[in-house]
């Protein structure tokens, strides 16, 4: 299993170029008795849904991962590289799930895998206006073999700051739009958002600042884009709050949207709630929705992102575990 695990890390599929991953498990991996099917989002991204019968039970997870690629290697039991535990380790163990369920007799199952899962979600969009009579999905992020009650919200804006431009040895002439950001992250950092009994705090993180203004020049235009994740109690007003902030020479553009969300789970499992968000909000038409997988999230998007072998052996064990579990309430 931890072979199959290598050779998914050897190819760069960071988000943008996940239709690498896409074409090459396409052509290397034909699962006994599936049929593939290739969803297009409308930006030609691809998913792939491998079918066992009529799918009730889905397994999901992403294929895209974050940059920079880094190259797999294995070392006393752990495998090291990008995508070790988000996502291909879980792609690994749902693969694996999905054999054995065949070998022992299982129909009506599937193994889908989602395009953009890192920024957009794109591709869960697609396949929850394109997959049908799915009961139960289970989506695959790496949570220490947990099963998930809850998990936070994101929603992601972009921040545009105006000012006037001038010659940096005669600011008085312009107005910064660097010092118009500046100050509404003071304001927001002022804002003390309620805190949620079972998700806890609000927080969120600024990215990607700059400005295109030559080192002589007053800029008058910046950027920057803030990712907020969020809870039951911050989610629905959230926008409202941050726009309040605004003023005439501070826009906002909301560029993605996940809500907070509360998962199904079946008794048996150690189970925890999480602060990332996932494709799982919009998946909303495939069933009721589960969380776990196998890794740590605190070692995902990081340089040491890492998996070891044991935990996804059990996390082959804990799926089964949840599919017949899922069975029996159908």
């Amino acid at each position: 299993m931890y072979k199959f695990l290598l050779n998914l890390m050897t190819i760069d599929s960071t988000t943008g170029s996940e239709h690498r991953l896409a074409d090459y498990l396409v052509k290397n991996f034909k699962p006994v008795g599936a049929t593939i099917k290739i969803q297009r989002t409308a930006r030609k991204q691809k998913n792939i849904f491998f079918k066992w019968g009529k799918p009730k039970i889905v397994f999901c997870t992403h294929l895209d991962t974050v940059a920079p690629y880094i190259p797999p290697h294995q070392k006393a039991g752990i495998i090291h590289g990008r995508g070790a535990c988000d996502a291909k380790g879980q792609i690994t163990a749902m693969y694996e799930t999905c054999r054995q369920l065949y070998q022992e007799g299982q129909k009506d199952f599937g193994l889908l895998l989602l395009a953009d899962e890192e920024k957009k979600s794109t591709g869960a969009k697609t396949a929850n206006k394109l997959v049908k009579h799915c009961k139960y999905i289970i989506i695959g992020e790496p949570t220490e073999n947990k099963l998930i009650t809850a998990a936070k919200g994101i929603l992601l804006a972009e921040v545009t700051t105006t000012g006037k431009a001038a010659h940096s040895g005669y600011p008085e002439h312009g107005e910064s739009a660097v010092e118009n950001l500046r100050l509404f992250l003071n304001k927001l950092a002022a804002i003390k958002f309620p805190k949620d009994r079972q998700l806890g705090k609000t927080t969120y993180n600024v990215s990607l600042a700059k400005t295109i203004n030559p080192l002589n020049v007053i800029p008058d235009k910046a950027t920057c884009k803030i990712l907020f994740r969020t809870t039951f109690t911050s989610h629905n007003h959230l926008e409202k709050i941050i726009k309040k902030l605004a003023g005439k020479k501070v826009q906002l553009k909301i560029i993605n949207d996940g809500s907070p969300m509360s998962f199904f789970t079946v008794p048996g499992f150690k189970t925890g709630r999480v602060s990332f968000g996932s494709d799982a909000p919009h998946l909303s038409n495939l069933g009721k929705r589960l969380l776990y997988g196998p890794g740590n999230i605190l070692n995902a998007h990081t340089e040491n992102e890492q998996i070891k072998i044991s935990e996804l052996k059990k996390a082959v064990i804990d799926l089964k575990k949840l599919y017949y579990n899922l069975l029996k309430l159908q």
